[in-house]
């Protein structure tokens, strides 16, 4: 007989081929006799398989870095003691410690010595202050634990612009995180009026290096920084019903850059009516002065020195800037005119600061119109005649106090780009509304310089060590400032305004925290306070007649 499968003799072995049982999943069939009894652990293709036989136990879990290599491998296929095994132990092979008679001998030594010294260290008597002390005591006490202690982990409390009175009604909290996730289109400007004059840049402080330092000089003139319910040029715009939300451009700025604060700040925001919103500053708040390294790591506080101590150098940089957007000016020469004369001038007061003011006018969507003054510091001629009056300019000024820590005076020649850098760091909540208030004017360029003090110990006198130009949008970009998300920020939080009832409110920026907070304000809430900081102006003119 012939076999069908392998045309084979019947006498001889035959190869058949085992029984195929199909399954709806993986692994062997639960009614299998064959395998019956035998353990089986289902696994995934991303699943490690560990090792075929691993005699070891749990001793070579880990690799190389510390990772365990079996964390996902099933232990159904591990070894375990029954209670059949009791009887059964392990064989110890592990190798015994050799004894060297020599060694135990040396150790022996060792501690008797250790012992006579403890004895004479307690008959020493303890050294006087001035005595000698060891090496390692005294560089331990110098380092005083920063060498192992983080920067990031300097937490530092700030106190809050203004006092929260219990009558204050706290109706929302913005988180910042969550305005810095909006943008929107920036819209395009149009100027409804311009006021004041613009005296033209001098060339002579053009691009500045180290090599070239310049006393700063004291200009006396007058500066205003006029809230925006008191600007008489926004109240007839109001009056006429163009818009209906008014601020000014250090405001607006203020709220665009909002996630790069640190320090605390507060607005008024007053609603008229259905439809027209106003931002105001309070009188004398802290956003008139400028912040110094308000974001680096380790910002100034008052526990050192006191002339470096936040406000002191909040006005120094105030100060410095004031001076500095007039001393790069020709003075005593033909100025460019806007239409109208400084809305704020008068004949009673001393030499107005050259300032050219655009009332500007952005459509941010449905039922919003903004208009904002904005301020421009200079003008630099065109090179050549006849190509228009020339460009616009915003002038500002960057101060270093610590010689030691930036050491402007030796970098600014050859490492201007990471003094730069350095100064993004320290101050990009400032930085960042310079940029702004440059693109919300309009202006052609911006004009940074750097101040430094002639002595580290003397805030009154200055040096200007270089200067350098820069296109507001260029800069922008450099800076890491998107446009559209600073657009965004300032359109959510006037929506959330749109929404409140007529009165009068505060916005804060709440401190040590990322977040802003909405309160409901008396109608009168401020009115003290600024009756307060009068009486205080007129008790710091009679000092300041009696010291003369």
């Amino acid at each position: 007989l012939i076999c069908q499968h392998c045309m084979m003799a019947e006498e001889s072995k035959c190869f058949s081929l085992p029984q195929m049982v199909d399954t709806d999943h993986w692994g062997p069939p639960s009614t299998t006799e064959e395998v019956s009894g035998v353990p089986y652990a289902p696994f995934n293709k991303s699943d490690k398989l560990g090792k075929a036989a691993d005699w070891t136990g749990g001793s070579y879990r880990y690799g190389r870095y510390g990772h365990n290599q079996g964390q996902n491998v099933a232990t159904v296929f591990n070894y375990y003691h029954n209670e059949d095994d009791e009887n059964f132990t392990l064989v110890d092979t592990s190798s015994r410690p050799k004894t060297n008679r020599f060694t135990n001998r040396r150790q022996q030594n060792q501690r008797n010595s250790r012992g006579r010294n403890n004895k004479k260290r307690d008959q020493v008597k303890p050294r006087g202050k001035g005595q000698h002390q060891s090496r390692f005591g005294r560089r331990w006490r110098n380092w005083g634990g920063r060498r192992y202690q983080p920067y990031g982990d300097v937490k530092r409390d700030y106190a809050a612009s203004i006092e929260v009175k219990p009558d204050w009604v706290l109706l929302d909290e913005l988180e910042i995180s969550e305005l810095a996730s909006n943008a929107i289109t920036p819209p395009q400007a149009s100027d409804v009026a311009t006021h004041g004059e613009l005296e033209y840049f001098d060339r002579e402080f053009e691009n500045l290096d180290g090599r070239t330092e310049k006393p700063l000089e004291r200009i006396e003139r007058s500066f205003f920084n006029v809230t925006t319910s008191d600007d008489p040029i926004i109240r007839d715009i109001a009056n006429s019903g163009k818009a209906n939300v008014f601020a000014t451009d250090r405001i607006l700025a203020l709220i665009m850059a909002c996630p790069r604060s640190v320090y605390s700040w507060d607005l008024v925001i007053t609603r008229v009516g259905e439809r027209t919103i106003i931002l105001d500053k309070r009188e004398n708040s802290q956003i008139d002065f400028l912040s110094v390294n308000e974001t680096a790591i380790e910002p100034p506080h008052d526990d050192k020195d006191p002339i470096n101590s936040p406000d002191n150098l909040s006005k120094e940089a105030t100060f410095i800037n004031q001076n500095f957007s007039q001393q790069l000016l020709k003075k005593g020469e033909a100025t460019f005119k806007y239409d109208r004369p400084n809305p704020f001038a008068t004949d009673e007061t001393e030499e107005a600061a050259p300032i050219g003011y655009r009332y500007r006018k952005w459509h941010l969507g449905e039922n919003v119109d903004l208009i904002a003054r904005c301020e421009l510091e200079g003008i630099k001629a065109a090179a050549q005649k006849g190509r228009g009056p020339g460009k616009t300019m915003l002038l500002k000024a960057l101060n270093e106090y610590d010689h030691k820590a930036t050491g402007w005076r030796q970098k600014l020649d050859s490492q201007r780009g990471a003094v730069l850098a350095t100064e993004l760091k320290n101050n990009s909540a400032k930085l960042a509304r310079w940029t702004l208030q440059a693109m919300l004017a309009g202006a052609d360029t911006l004009l940074l310089g750097y101040v430094s003090r002639v002595n580290p110990k003397d805030p009154f006198n200055h040096a200007l060590l270089a200067t350098q130009s820069y296109k507001p949008a260029e800069f922008a970009k450099q800076i890491n400032l998107n446009e559209a998300n600073a657009w965004g920020i300032l359109n959510s939080v006037i929506e959330r305004c749109s929404e409140l009832e007529e009165g009068k409110y505060l916005l804060m920026k709440v401190p040590n925290k990322s977040q802003l907070s909405l309160y409901k304000v008396p109608a009168d809430a401020f009115d003290a306070q600024d009756d307060d900081d009068e009486e205080d102006d007129e008790e710091d003119e009679l000092l300041g007649e009696d010291d003369e």
